[in-house]
Protein backbone atom coordinates (compact mmCIF):
# COMPACT_ATOMS: atom_id res chain seq x y z
CA UNK A 1 0.00 0.00 0.00
CA UNK A 2 1.59 3.47 -0.99
CA UNK A 3 2.18 5.54 2.02
CA UNK A 4 0.28 9.13 2.01
CA UNK A 5 2.47 12.05 1.59
CA UNK A 6 2.09 14.61 4.51
CA UNK A 7 2.62 18.04 4.70
CA UNK A 8 1.89 21.08 7.03
CA UNK A 9 -0.32 23.53 5.29
CA UNK A 10 -0.38 27.63 4.90
CA UNK A 11 -2.77 28.86 2.06
CA UNK A 12 -6.26 29.54 2.79
CA UNK A 13 -7.15 27.84 -0.73
CA UNK A 14 -5.44 24.53 1.10
CA UNK A 15 -7.55 25.32 3.90
CA UNK A 16 -10.68 25.28 2.42
CA UNK A 17 -9.99 21.74 1.08
CA UNK A 18 -9.36 20.31 4.42
CA UNK A 19 -13.10 21.90 5.90
CA UNK A 20 -14.85 20.41 2.94
CA UNK A 21 -13.08 17.23 3.75
CA UNK A 22 -13.71 17.51 7.38
CA UNK A 23 -17.93 18.40 5.88
CA UNK A 24 -17.63 15.30 4.12
CA UNK A 25 -16.37 13.27 6.86
CA UNK A 26 -18.69 14.13 9.52
CA UNK A 27 -21.87 14.32 7.16
CA UNK A 28 -22.35 18.23 7.75
CA UNK A 29 -23.08 20.79 5.23
CA UNK A 30 -20.17 22.30 2.76
CA UNK A 31 -21.04 25.77 5.09
CA UNK A 32 -20.91 24.39 8.05
CA UNK A 33 -17.62 22.05 8.83
CA UNK A 34 -16.16 21.04 12.25
CA UNK A 35 -13.49 23.50 11.78
CA UNK A 36 -13.76 26.09 9.64
CA UNK A 37 -10.68 27.67 6.69
CA UNK A 38 -10.76 30.99 8.54
CA UNK A 39 -9.75 29.20 12.02
CA UNK A 40 -7.08 27.26 10.45
CA UNK A 41 -5.59 29.65 8.47
CA UNK A 42 -5.41 31.54 12.35
CA UNK A 43 -4.05 28.51 13.48
CA UNK A 44 -1.09 28.19 11.05
CA UNK A 45 -0.24 31.70 10.82
CA UNK A 46 -0.36 31.54 14.54
CA UNK A 47 2.73 28.31 14.81
CA UNK A 48 0.39 25.80 15.34
CA UNK A 49 0.06 22.52 13.59
CA UNK A 50 -1.88 22.30 10.35
CA UNK A 51 -1.19 19.07 8.11
CA UNK A 52 -2.73 17.22 5.01
CA UNK A 53 -2.29 13.82 3.38
CA UNK A 54 -2.18 13.29 0.07
CA UNK A 55 -2.57 10.29 -1.93
CA UNK A 56 -1.37 11.37 -6.08
CA UNK A 57 -2.22 14.99 -5.19
CA UNK A 58 -5.73 13.89 -3.47
CA UNK A 59 -6.44 15.40 -0.05
CA UNK A 60 -7.01 12.13 2.11
CA UNK A 61 -6.79 13.49 5.82
CA UNK A 62 -5.99 16.19 7.64
CA UNK A 63 -5.27 17.09 11.20
CA UNK A 64 -4.93 20.68 13.47
CA UNK A 65 -3.24 20.83 16.58
CA UNK A 66 -2.35 23.81 18.97
CA UNK A 67 -0.35 24.45 21.76
CA UNK A 68 -1.65 23.72 25.21
CA UNK A 69 -0.97 23.44 28.85
CA UNK A 70 1.51 22.93 30.26
CA UNK A 71 3.51 25.33 27.71
CA UNK A 72 6.22 24.15 25.81
CA UNK A 73 5.43 20.56 27.16
CA UNK A 74 2.16 19.85 25.73
CA UNK A 75 0.27 19.71 22.07
CA UNK A 76 -3.51 19.42 21.99
CA UNK A 77 -4.96 17.31 18.87
CA UNK A 78 -7.90 19.51 18.44
CA UNK A 79 -9.49 17.21 14.90
CA UNK A 80 -8.16 14.58 13.02
CA UNK A 81 -10.15 13.16 9.48
CA UNK A 82 -9.46 10.77 7.15
CA UNK A 83 -10.58 7.98 4.82
CA UNK A 84 -10.73 5.09 6.61
CA UNK A 85 -8.48 1.78 5.52
CA UNK A 86 -5.86 3.08 4.25
CA UNK A 87 -3.47 4.06 7.13
CA UNK A 88 -4.05 7.50 6.39
CA UNK A 89 -4.81 8.27 10.23
CA UNK A 90 -2.09 6.47 11.41
CA UNK A 91 0.44 8.27 9.33
CA UNK A 92 -1.03 12.01 10.13
CA UNK A 93 -0.54 11.00 14.02
CA UNK A 94 2.94 9.79 13.30
CA UNK A 95 3.70 13.41 11.43
CA UNK A 96 2.30 15.02 14.41
CA UNK A 97 4.91 13.44 17.01
CA UNK A 98 7.62 14.14 14.48
CA UNK A 99 6.72 17.63 14.67
CA UNK A 100 6.41 18.15 17.84
CA UNK A 101 9.59 16.21 19.21
CA UNK A 102 11.26 18.76 16.76
CA UNK A 103 9.84 21.29 19.00
CA UNK A 104 10.84 19.41 21.97
CA UNK A 105 7.23 19.04 23.35
CA UNK A 106 6.96 15.77 25.46
CA UNK A 107 2.95 14.99 25.00
CA UNK A 108 -0.03 15.09 23.06
CA UNK A 109 -3.54 15.37 24.00
CA UNK A 110 -7.04 14.82 22.22
CA UNK A 111 -10.03 14.08 22.90
CA UNK A 112 -12.47 11.29 21.82
CA UNK A 113 -15.49 9.33 21.93
CA UNK A 114 -15.34 6.57 24.23
CA UNK A 115 -17.83 4.49 22.89
CA UNK A 116 -16.05 4.08 19.29
CA UNK A 117 -14.54 1.11 19.37
CA UNK A 118 -11.76 1.03 16.28
CA UNK A 119 -11.09 4.53 18.01
CA UNK A 120 -10.69 3.57 21.06
CA UNK A 121 -8.26 0.49 19.53
CA UNK A 122 -6.23 3.00 17.39
CA UNK A 123 -5.45 5.40 20.25
CA UNK A 124 -4.53 2.83 23.02
CA UNK A 125 -3.18 -0.10 20.87
CA UNK A 126 -1.93 1.08 18.29
CA UNK A 127 -0.29 4.21 19.44
CA UNK A 128 -0.21 4.04 23.17
CA UNK A 129 -2.30 6.53 24.36
CA UNK A 130 -3.75 6.27 27.72
CA UNK A 131 -7.12 8.04 29.23
CA UNK A 132 -6.52 10.43 31.70
CA UNK A 133 -10.10 12.00 32.14
CA UNK A 134 -13.46 11.43 31.71
CA UNK A 135 -15.47 14.42 30.02
CA UNK A 136 -18.92 14.65 30.56
CA UNK A 137 -20.91 16.12 27.22
CA UNK A 138 -17.88 17.71 26.40
CA UNK A 139 -18.85 20.04 23.64
CA UNK A 140 -22.58 19.74 23.81
CA UNK A 141 -25.15 17.76 21.60
CA UNK A 142 -23.84 17.01 18.13
CA UNK A 143 -26.26 16.41 15.65
CA UNK A 144 -24.19 15.32 12.95
CA UNK A 145 -24.18 11.63 10.56
CA UNK A 146 -20.98 10.43 13.22
CA UNK A 147 -22.90 11.84 16.14
CA UNK A 148 -25.95 11.39 15.48
CA UNK A 149 -27.27 14.15 18.18
CA UNK A 150 -25.63 11.59 21.09
CA UNK A 151 -23.93 13.77 23.47
CA UNK A 152 -21.02 14.48 23.37
CA UNK A 153 -19.09 12.59 26.20
CA UNK A 154 -15.13 12.36 25.55
CA UNK A 155 -11.98 11.18 27.20
CA UNK A 156 -9.06 12.83 27.32
CA UNK A 157 -5.96 10.49 25.75
CA UNK A 158 -2.61 11.51 26.24
CA UNK A 159 0.35 10.43 23.98
CA UNK A 160 3.56 10.46 26.37
CA UNK A 161 6.09 10.92 23.65
CA UNK A 162 9.15 9.65 25.94
CA UNK A 163 8.15 6.77 26.76
CA UNK A 164 7.85 3.72 24.77
CA UNK A 165 4.07 2.66 23.36
CA UNK A 166 3.32 -0.16 25.91
CA UNK A 167 3.08 -3.58 24.31
CA UNK A 168 -0.76 -4.56 23.52
CA UNK A 169 -2.49 -6.75 25.67
CA UNK A 170 -3.29 -10.38 24.93
CA UNK A 171 -4.29 -11.76 28.24
CA UNK A 172 -6.09 -10.37 30.94
CA UNK A 173 -4.79 -10.41 34.37
CA UNK A 174 -6.23 -12.84 36.67
CA UNK A 175 -9.24 -12.02 38.69
CA UNK A 176 -9.96 -9.89 36.12
CA UNK A 177 -13.70 -9.33 36.29
CA UNK A 178 -17.00 -7.15 34.08
CA UNK A 179 -17.82 -4.10 35.47
CA UNK A 180 -19.96 -3.56 32.18
CA UNK A 181 -20.63 -6.50 29.79
CA UNK A 182 -22.22 -6.38 26.37
CA UNK A 183 -25.04 -8.91 27.01
CA UNK A 184 -26.73 -9.59 23.50
CA UNK A 185 -25.95 -5.83 22.46
CA UNK A 186 -27.63 -4.17 25.76
CA UNK A 187 -25.09 -2.83 28.46
CA UNK A 188 -25.26 -4.63 31.75
CA UNK A 189 -23.98 -2.75 34.64
CA UNK A 190 -22.31 -5.22 37.03
CA UNK A 191 -21.32 -4.47 40.36
CA UNK A 192 -17.62 -5.61 41.03
CA UNK A 193 -14.93 -4.82 43.61
CA UNK A 194 -12.26 -6.61 41.56
CA UNK A 195 -8.95 -4.80 40.98
CA UNK A 196 -8.54 -5.07 37.40
CA UNK A 197 -12.26 -4.18 35.70
CA UNK A 198 -13.47 -4.68 32.36
CA UNK A 199 -15.55 -2.58 30.28
CA UNK A 200 -17.34 -3.69 27.43
CA UNK A 201 -18.61 -1.36 24.16
CA UNK A 202 -21.10 -1.92 21.66
CA UNK A 203 -20.33 -3.64 18.48
CA UNK A 204 -20.94 -0.23 16.49
CA UNK A 205 -22.15 2.82 18.23
CA UNK A 206 -22.60 4.28 15.13
CA UNK A 207 -24.92 2.01 13.46
CA UNK A 208 -26.79 1.49 16.24
CA UNK A 209 -27.47 5.29 17.19
CA UNK A 210 -29.72 4.99 13.74
CA UNK A 211 -31.18 2.05 14.40
CA UNK A 212 -31.71 1.95 17.87
CA UNK A 213 -31.04 5.42 20.05
CA UNK A 214 -32.39 4.07 22.67
CA UNK A 215 -29.92 1.28 23.30
CA UNK A 216 -27.53 4.17 22.15
CA UNK A 217 -28.45 6.38 24.92
CA UNK A 218 -28.23 3.34 27.30
CA UNK A 219 -24.50 2.51 26.03
CA UNK A 220 -24.00 6.34 26.73
CA UNK A 221 -24.87 6.67 30.38
CA UNK A 222 -23.76 3.03 31.14
CA UNK A 223 -20.25 3.97 29.65
CA UNK A 224 -20.14 7.08 31.45
CA UNK A 225 -20.86 5.28 35.13
CA UNK A 226 -18.72 2.84 34.89
CA UNK A 227 -15.79 4.17 32.87
CA UNK A 228 -16.33 7.58 34.15
CA UNK A 229 -16.83 6.98 37.35
CA UNK A 230 -13.92 4.44 37.82
CA UNK A 231 -10.98 7.42 35.96
CA UNK A 232 -13.06 10.32 38.66
CA UNK A 233 -11.66 7.46 41.12
CA UNK A 234 -8.23 7.57 40.08
CA UNK A 235 -8.55 4.28 38.32
CA UNK A 236 -6.09 3.76 35.41
CA UNK A 237 -7.10 2.40 31.64
CA UNK A 238 -4.10 -0.30 31.05
CA UNK A 239 -4.96 -1.79 27.89
CA UNK A 240 -7.71 -2.58 25.63
CA UNK A 241 -8.62 -6.18 25.10
CA UNK A 242 -9.76 -8.12 21.97
CA UNK A 243 -10.87 -5.24 20.09
CA UNK A 244 -13.52 -4.65 22.49
CA UNK A 245 -13.59 -3.97 26.26
CA UNK A 246 -11.53 -1.49 28.79
CA UNK A 247 -9.11 -3.11 30.62
CA UNK A 248 -8.97 -0.80 34.17
CA UNK A 249 -6.80 -1.17 37.46
CA UNK A 250 -8.41 0.53 40.46
CA UNK A 251 -5.69 2.68 42.48
CA UNK A 252 -3.30 1.12 44.37
CA UNK A 253 -2.96 -2.16 41.92
CA UNK A 254 -0.25 -2.65 38.96
CA UNK A 255 -1.07 -4.31 35.62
Amino acid sequence: MKRPTIRELHRMEDFDAVSLLYADIWGTEPGNPPLSAELMQALSHAGNYVAGAYEDDRLVGASVAFFGEPVGISLHSHITGAVMGRGVGLALKLHQRRWATARRLRRITWTYDPLVRRNAYFNLVKLGARPEEYLTCFYGAIDDVVNGGDESDRVLAAWDLTAPAPPGMTELPAGAAHGLRNREGRPETVTTDAETVLIDLPDDIEALRRTDPGAARAWRLAVRHTLGGLLGEGARVVGFHARRRYVMQRPGTHA
